[in-house]
């Protein structure tokens, strides 16, 4: 049932590639992000406040939830928007194939989890998949898109801050349900991205009137789906499994991805796009998936 919850959660969210690049040509990336928080908050509200009456939260715990909601929801959403702004979806979703990378090396740096020589070689291969699609290529030929560049160093900075927001849920799933991380987190969005969304209507306030009802679907599949059902099951399958197991996933999300992004916006599949992928993909596998078998099997390589 874990796996089944983060194949579902990972699977939204690889629509959600799509569905939030045709949403944000009608809404201000901070405004957007704010109106899925405080609908998807207002909905969890009365689920939430019935779990805190079982369950106290610790005056101690209060930093380490807001961190979650900061990491894995203010910073994660605000680079992710930011980026997919600026780039397209298919290179969009292969770049946050590195979390599963960054998961082993922040859980080596802040959990002091083992790693082996061939982890590290993964994640060598890995990142320098990332950088292909990223277009570091580009830039040393000095043919590079300067918007798009961008773009791409935003998604990965939002993967960064997803592992790091992980991490800390991880530590408070071992002590609250899954529902509350997570309400708490969407609440930490809510507050955070409110006054940046003031800032975007007062600067542009007619943005408004040219919402159509697509992007009113869209805005409702973030609040009701990418929002309440992906983060819910992602951190109820977090709960039932580990970090790494649980990021192999993301596996899911570039596959669904970039096929709708083909089928729907129009994009193309580029050879750098297709050799950098095969590198994420070569490196995850060494860098998590052999990771238990190479253990036993390679004792004395121990970093």
């Amino acid at each position: 049932m874990p796996y089944i919850a983060l194949i579902l959660a990972h699977t939204i969210w690889g629509i959600h590639f799509v569905v939030s690049k045709i949403t944000l040509q009608e809404f201000p990336e901070f405004s957007l992000a704010f109106l899925r928080f405080a609908f998807a908050s207002l909905f969890l509200a009365p689920f939430f406040l019935a779990q805190t009456k079982k369950v106290k939260i610790k005056n101690a715990d209060l930093p380490k939830l807001v961190l979650v909601g900061v990491f894995i929801i203010t910073l994660n959403i605000a680079f992710f928007f930011s980026g997919m702004k600026r780039t397209d979806a298919t290179s969009a979703s292969v770049i946050t194939l590195v979390i599963p990378i960054l998961s082993v090396v922040l859980g080596w740096w802040f959990l002091k989890e083992k790693v082996f020589l061939i982890n590290l070689l993964g994640i060598i291969v890995g990142l320098i998949g990332a950088l292909i699609i990223i277009g570091i290529p580009e830039i040393l030929l000095g043919e590079y898109d300067t918007t798009k560049l961008l773009g791409n160093f935003l998604i990965f900075l939002a993967s960064v801050s997803f592992v790091i927001g992980a991490i800390f849920s991880r530590q408070m799933l071992k002590k609250y349900p899954s529902l509350i991380v997570t309400a708490f987190a969407f609440l930490v969005g809510l507050i955070t991205f409110f006054p940046l969304a003031a800032l975007e209507y007062i600067q542009n306030p007619g943005w408004v009137d040219k919402v159509t009802m697509l992007g009113i679907f869209g805005l409702a599949f973030m609040v009701l789906l990418s929002s309440i059902s992906a983060y819910f099951l992602f951190e109820w399958g977090l709960a039932k499994t580990s970090l790494v197991r649980a990021d192999l996933f993301q596996y899911i999300e570039p596959i669904w991805a970039s096929s709708l992004a083909v089928l729907i916006l129009g994009e193309q599949i580029t050879i750098p796009y297709i050799a950098g992928a095969i590198l994420i993909a070569a490196g995850v596998y060494m860098g998590t998936l052999a990771k238990e078998p190479h253990h036993r099997h390679h004792k004395t390589h121990r970093i």
